[in-house]
């Protein structure tokens, strides 16, 4: 493809379970992202007044889309919730069909429910029934190797009314192992009239380049790669656009590491920012001189203020070591 074929391509920050929080959000956003979808919130609106939920609802000033991913299995409570989140907000409605995490696989819930034409189709309808604002659908290709559904799926959510199907290209039974085969993804393109996401084993521009032009997709998902590397969004439209892209240089990273840090402390608190931060932190920290080391040293922070002078000092240090 020339640069001309990806100018209205997307590219956009996955899900993840206890990383893709509104501070990572909006950094991702800020740095390219073209939109973030939150992380899976439980259906069951009862349990949305606990901490941890309500920390997940909050994207009253995050920036248009807002997109709110619910999980569950029970097509009534999942209406309800996502009236519920375009209610509070929600520019569109995301359903997970795809986690594989056991804890929700379990429960009949996330990519457990490719098992089951009939109920995801049901839970379909209801929820697009139930709000004004666009649904979406992210799926896996299917259970595992020998019950490999996803383009019935596609199909299913398409006749119902879904906007967006995003799919990562594993079965519930890889997990996050081996490589993700986007054969199904290309077959899925090929056959539906609705917007295609892919997601799995994008790192750079080169694995998004090599699935736009093996598949067609009109977007791609990135997840773990954005870990610590929130400039992986520019780096990749840059190099779509045939444009040269500058890395940041350890000021810039540094001058976003506390951004982020602070952002967390303001979201969640301070004690309870301070053990958040660290995971976040550390994934910068790994892109830095003498990272592991660095880490290390920052996860014994239990303080707040504590954790935003290690990195301005660190960053002094960083100045006086160049500048010696």
């Amino acid at each position: 493809m020339t640069s001309s074929n990806y100018a209205h391509k997307t590219i956009s920050l996955a899900p993840m379970a206890g990383i893709s929080d509104l501070p990572f959000r909006t950094i991702c956003r800020e740095l390219g992202a073209d939109y973030a979808t939150s992380e899976m919130i439980a259906s069951r609106t009862e349990l949305w007044g606990s901490v941890k939920s309500k920390s997940r609802l909050c994207f009253h000033d995050e920036v248009s889309p807002r997109v709110v991913q619910l999980v569950g299995s029970d097509p009534q409570t999942m209406a309800l919730a996502a009236s519920m989140a375009e209610a509070n907000g929600a520019d569109v409605v995301d359903i997970n069909m795809g986690c594989p995490a056991k804890k929700v696989c379990g429960k009949a819930a996330g990519s457990a429910l490719l098992r089951d034409e009939n109920l995801v189709r049901r839970i379909l309808d209801a929820v697009i029934s139930a709000v004004d604002i666009p649904v979406t659908l992210k799926i896996r290709t299917g259970w595992d190797a020998n019950f490999r559904n996803g383009v019935t799926i596609a199909s299913i959510a398409e006749r119902a009314g879904i906007s967006s199907l995003a799919v990562h290209g594993r079965t519930r039974a890889c997990g996050f192992t081996g490589i993700a085969e986007h054969g199904t993804v290309a077959q899925i393109k090929t056959m539906s009239n609705i917007r295609i996401v892919g997601n799995g084993d994008i790192v750079d521009l080169s694995s998004a380049k090599k699935i736009f032009d093996e598949t067609g997709v009109d977007g791609i998902m990135l997840g773990r790669a954005a870990r610590g590397n929130p400039w992986i969004f520019s780096e990749i439209r840059f190099g779509l656009e045939g444009k040269h892209w500058k890395p940041p240089t350890m000021s810039e990273r540094l001058q976003v590491m506390l951004r982020h840090l602070r952002a967390i402390h303001g979201h969640y608190g301070l004690n309870r920012g301070a053990r958040i931060a660290r995971k976040h932190i550390g994934w910068y920290l790994g892109f830095c001189p003498d990272g592991q080391m660095i880490k290390k040293m920052f996860n014994t922070l239990s303080l707040a203020r504590d954790q935003i002078k290690f990195l301005l000092d660190y960053e002094e240090s960083l100045y006086v070591e160049k500048n010696a």
